[in-house]
């Protein structure tokens, strides 16, 4: 099925559209399959550790290519320092200039993108991580591809797909102090579902109120749901950042005044409260904290290439100033990249976090997908304001993970229960 009016005229193009369609060369109306030249290609050290992706024996375009080791640093056994090694000899064989090795200006990749400017407005990327999607807060298009597809990205620069309809969020209001990116996504999630083989859009005039740390963690948390693509428009926000970052020459896509969306609903942040995703999955299965206030945890976490950002760690240090961690509850912080963690230092941000009980590790992937720096036991139950929840997750398969902002993690940290950060607001969270 497609938008297209026979003998009538040709309706408007939605964001994500217009992207494709400059990629593509050519119409992408929804039913239709597009080959799109990749502007940027972000390759991970598990495509080296697992050694289950072929590699390619050619490259059309290295100067396209990124690679980020994210997911296991530093390594943390054998197989993972054999892969990372791996990943350097390749870079230096095609002669790949982006390479964000352990330390320097490296973190999770996604956060990584958004600072050093890997995709601008009206680009698109690939990258073989699921939350690829997270680009679209720079206005672009970004997938997720298997490995297959990556190393055919790779040899080639371009891949295919299928145009998807699209839903568009019209978001009104303002949020309420201490209720965050995060929240807006769960209560979105619980309301709406899965968003399967459907594009997201975001606008309304409630947009210009989201800073672009909040949104980027919507864009990213949309892989949750299913989504394809999920792209915000470009406006103030965005191009002050990519003003500090200097990056420049590009296009941005606006959605036409006439485009056609699968759905079009309006959300009024002012409504939204602190939320929480129950343990197993996201879809339908999210409640305001308040509801389940009183569950003990055993761990509370905080980073990921959701939740990771310096707003993160603004927002938790506000909350633990002057408190301490509950007894036999355990804070891991992970800031999402080196510059992030830097500036937190700088900031005394960290300071605060480790005075309460906090541990705050190196920038990784490691303790979101359950592989280190901070594992979970048998029948331990975890709030994390990182991206999944299903089972083993995040290490046991009969651990509990709930879902929630930074505010909410840290609040809960100290309470050792799950609990509503506003009973911690002293003041409204700079965005």
């Amino acid at each position: 099925m497609t938008n297209r009016t026979e003998g009538g005229p040709t309706p408007g193009r939605t964001m994500t559209e217009k992207i494709l369609e400059r990629a593509s060369g050519k119409p992408a109306r929804p039913g239709d399959i597009v080959v799109c030249e990749i502007d940027s290609i972000v390759y991970l050290d598990q495509a080296f550790v697992t050694k289950t992706e072929p590699l390619p024996v050619r490259m059309d375009h290295p100067e396209r290519v990124s690679i980020i080791l994210d997911h296991s640093i530093p390594a943390p056994t054998i197989a993972d320092a054999d892969g990372q090694r791996l990943a350097r000899e390749f870079a230096r064989e095609f002669g790949i200039e982006r390479l964000f090795d352990v330390g320097s200006q490296g973190g999770i990749c996604h956060q990584v993108i958004l600072e050093q400017g890997l995709v601008l407005p009206g680009q698109m990327l690939a990258c073989s991580d699921s939350h690829t999607c997270a680009c679209g807060v720079l206005n672009a298009a970004g997938r997720g591809l298997g490995r297959l597809e990556m190393t055919q990205v790779l040899c080639t620069g371009r891949t295919w797909f299928q145009v998807c309809p699209t839903i568009r969020y019209d978001l009104v209001g303002r949020p309420q102090p201490m209720v965050f990116g995060k929240d807006v996504f769960l209560y979105l999630a619980g309301r709406y579902g899965e968003h399967t083989n459907l594009n997201v859009e975001f606008g309304g005039a409630g947009v210009a109120g989201l800073g672009l740390d909040d949104r980027a963690t919507i864009a990213t948390m949309c892989a949750e749901l299913g989504a394809e693509f999920a792209v915000f428009p470009y406006d103030e926000v965005t191009a002050g950042h990519l003003a500090r970052i200097g990056a420049t020459d590009f296009e941005p896509a606006l959605a036409d005044e006439d485009a056609v969306y699968h759905d079009r609903r309006i959300v009024d942040l002012g409504s939204v409260s602190p939320m929480v995703a129950l343990p197993e999955f996201v879809p339908n299965n999210t409640v305001p904290v308040a509801e389940v206030a009183d569950q003990r945890i055993d761990q509370a976490f905080i980073g990921s290439c959701a939740n990771g950002k310096l707003s993160d760690l603004a927002t938790a240090a506000e909350v633990l100033r002057g408190r301490r961690v509950a007894a036999g509850v355990r804070l891991i912080v992970t800031p999402a990249s080196q510059a992030v963690y830097l500036e937190a230092v700088r900031r005394g941000y960290v300071e605060i976090l480790v005075e309460a009980g906090a541990v705050v590790t190196n920038s990784t992937c490691g303790a979101c997908w359950g592989a280190h720096m901070g594992v979970l036991g048998g029948r331990e139950v975890c709030i994390t304001s990182s991206t999944r929840n299903f089972r083993g997750r995040m290490g046991a398969a009969d651990a509990q993970i709930y879902i929630g902002s930074s505010a909410t993690v840290a609040a809960s940290a100290v309470r050792g229960v799950l609990a509503d950060p506003r009973d911690f607001a002293r003041r409204a969270v700079l965005r």
